[in-house]
């Protein structure tokens, strides 16, 4: 949190590694807590720029994976019209169909409703039925 792991910044292999830490980490140690979603936007922002700078082109197809990650769990649409673009290439297949099913989750409600109550979130009735539904959370 106190960016001192910047350095890692310098190689693919390291901005790989500390999207994954923000990213993947967080999401398993703090789940169902709010903590689990606290470094989504430094892990996007990341991401963002690592794809901007061509970092993507330097990780193998697993990588670039993992890298892409961090807008599939964005909750903006404008993010996931982009993470279409990304992980529509080989080997990222099963990215791209998760991808979708994330997407049509956002065009559904605007959120995803599995986050509610962990961000203290009030559910709609819709959302309440959704999330009775089997596949429903990630």
């Amino acid at each position: 949190r106190a960016g001192e792991l910047w350095r890692w910044r310098d190689a693919p292999a390291g901005r790989l590694a500390e999207i994954v830490v923000l990213d993947q980490f967080s999401r398993n140690l703090h789940r169902n807590d709010a903590k689990a979603f606290a470094q989504d936007s430094m892990a996007l922002v990341l991401a963002q720029e690592a794809v901007a700078q061509g970092v993507d082109q330097a990780l193998d197809v697993a990588g670039r994976g993992f890298l892409y990650m961090p807008y599939m769990h964005s909750e903006s649409l404008a993010i996931h019209d982009e993470a279409l673009r990304l992980f529509d290439q080989p080997g990222l297949e099963e990215q791209l169909h998760y991808e979708h099913l994330h997407r049509d989750i956002l065009l559904r409600f605007g959120r995803y409703p599995h986050r509610n109550a962990a961000l203290g979130r009030e559910s709609s009735v819709e959302e309440l039925d959704f999330l009775q539904q089997p596949g429903s959370s990630f």
